[in-house]
């Protein structure tokens, strides 16, 4: 939804910024490291049940991975090597946050509902692997309900609220299921008029070790 909607708003704003601070030697790998310390701090604080001081620090963790984009942009072109950077540091720093409320909530003895971040988690997970396969068969897989930016805004907003808590991460993980199917839908309509040489998108998946 971000992508669709708010990317070339928010573009604007932070291009700039993002000059600035390359003119300054600011690195976007170095904003890339920066947002995982970030995260590093905020998945302690939650798992230690500090859930407001989480909050704060998730949103503060989510300004270097907003600017690291734009500064790379004022750069000049991007290297693979830095977005295969920055894509991993988001994978890591999503799995640190959500890792410390899976802490926290296995510390309490909450039960079963210890598996709903499991839950997001893994349909987080999907989200972004249907997405790098997609661009790596060539098709478009963005959009959806909840992209990364929203699901960060989402578990800010329950941290913040922690008797909220709970029944946020309910709906982020049925509104990330519901994105992982409206990018299953995405994609298979692109594969199903553009058919991979020598049979189906499926067929050529299983013998593909990046697909496992």
């Amino acid at each position: 939804m971000f992508d669709g909607s708010w990317r070339d708003p928010v573009e604007r704003l932070v291009d700039p910024v993002g000059v600035r601070l390359h003119r300054v030697g600011v690195s976007a790998n170095g904003l890339t490291v920066l947002g995982v310390v970030g995260a590093i701090a905020t998945a302690a604080a939650v798992a230690s049940g500090r859930l407001g001081l989480g909050a704060v620090l998730l949103a503060v963790a989510a300004i270097p991975d907003l600017l690291d984009g734009a500064v790379a942009k004022a750069a000049g072109p991007t290297t693979k090597r830095g977005a295969f950077f920055d894509s991993t540091a988001d994978r890591v720093t999503d799995t640190l946050v959500v890792g410390g409320v899976i802490w926290l909530f296995v510390a309490d003895e909450r039960g079963l509902v210890t598996m709903v971040p499991v839950g997001v988690m893994a349909a987080a997970w999907l989200v972004s692997y249907q997405r790098a396969k997609a661009e790596s068969l060539g098709f478009d897989a963005k959009g959806g309900l909840m992209e990364r930016a929203e699901r960060v805004v989402f578990l800010a907003a329950g941290l913040a609220i922690p008797r909220a808590l709970v029944p946020v991460l309910v709906a982020l993980l049925v509104l990330t299921l519901v994105t992982a199917a409206q990018r299953f839908a995405k994609i298979w309509r692109q594969a199903s008029t553009q058919p991979t040489p020598g049979g189906s998108l499926g067929a050529t998946s299983y013998g593909d070790d990046s697909a496992r």
